[in-house]
């Protein structure tokens, strides 16, 4: 589903943030207006979908956003916003007492969530807030940049606030061109095994992971993958492939580590399928120079049947960038 930005701006200062490259390279007042957002969802509404995540920047600090979600909900869409949980109680108040006249299959949470040992007392203590009022709505994310992490504290949450029996599991990637932290190609396969360090505990509560784009298959033996098919009875994807997000000016780019790979207009496009189908004959045309993060991934099977499609574009890309222009040119733009 495409993801909207509804403003630039943020409330925390996360040392892997993905969308840190398109955040410092524009406007930090930068507000989706209402005639961008009705723009954007007759375009949405034109190519025949009805999903849409809104994202930011932190989302709620649009003074529009419970109007935006309302809009939106009775245009017949389907809203997910992904958030860190932290807002004032003022609006918390208003938005749980108005949105919650919205059925939950129309309006969901994804809330990233920072391990609270490393995180402000004060942050902790707004997303607990949240959770209490919107927990049952809302899915737990947990994006992965150093070895040592710890993911006990989402199965508290789960068990406390009542969030969905899911946990959305990410790794942290490289943004071309500018220096934030993440998990280092090297270090994927120590990653994995703490994972799945946790993985009685998942079947214990009947907690579902499920992978954000950039995890290869090959990352994972064949128990660990008998496993994850089990549990999630089959849906877990090795993909990596292009998410389309929009920012508040009407930009357009394949994913925020990609967000400086051939940003485009929305205005240049007429359709959501010509946006994708723009970013993935991109991709393809990396792919063909390099087929993925590691040498396996060159003759991998799995690859070339698609259940897997190599890792994150960011890693790749990041190799290119001190190297002499002799690829493709559309690489380098």
């Amino acid at each position: 589903m495409p993801n909207i930005l509804l403003t630039q701006r943020c409330v925390r200062t996360c040392p892997y943030c993905f969308a840190k490259k398109h955040m410092s390279e524009s406007l930090s007042d930068d507000m989706l207006s209402w005639k961008n957002l009705i723009y954007i969802a007759d375009l949405i509404e034109n190519s025949g979908e009805r999903n849409i995540s809104l994202l930011g920047g932190e989302p709620t600090l649009h003074p529009k956003f419970i109007d935006f979600v309302i809009y939106l909900i009775e245009r017949n869409f389907n809203i997910v916003v992904f958030t860190s949980g932290i807002m004032s109680e003022k609006l918390l108040h208003e938005a749980s007492t108005i949105l919650a006249r919205v059925p939950e299959e129309r309006l969901s949470f994804v809330c990233n969530l920072n391990d609270p040992k490393q995180s402000p007392i004060a942050e902790n203590e707004s997303v607990k807030r949240f959770l209490e009022r919107f927990g049952h709505r809302t899915s737990g994310g947990f994006n992965i940049y150093q070895k040592n992490f710890d993911i006990g504290f989402l199965f508290q949450y789960i068990n406390r606030y009542g969030l969905k029996r899911n946990v959305r599991l990410g790794m942290a990637h490289p943004i071309p061109g500018l220096k934030n932290k993440f998990v280092a190609i090297e270090e994927m396969r120590i990653i994995i095994e703490r994972l799945f360090s946790y993985a009685p505990t998942m079947e214990r509560l009947r907690i579902k992971p499920g992978f954000d784009c950039g995890f290869t298959m090959c990352l994972l033996n064949d128990t660990q993958l008998g496993w994850l098919y089990r549990l999630t009875g089959g849906t877990t994807k090795f993909g990596c492939g292009p998410a389309i997000d929009i920012g508040p000016e009407m930009s357009v780019w394949s994913c925020f580590p990609l967000s400086s790979f051939h940003k485009r207009s929305v205005f240049e496009f007429d359709s959501m399928n010509e946006i994708r189908h723009f970013y993935m004959e991109l991709h393809k045309k990396v792919r063909i120079e390099v087929g993925g993060i590691f040498e396996e991934c060159d003759d991998c099977k799995y690859r070339e049947e698609g259940s897997c499609q190599g890792g994150c574009l960011g890693h790749i890309l990041s190799r290119f960038q001190n190297e002499a222009n002799i690829r493709m040119p559309e690489i380098y733009v």
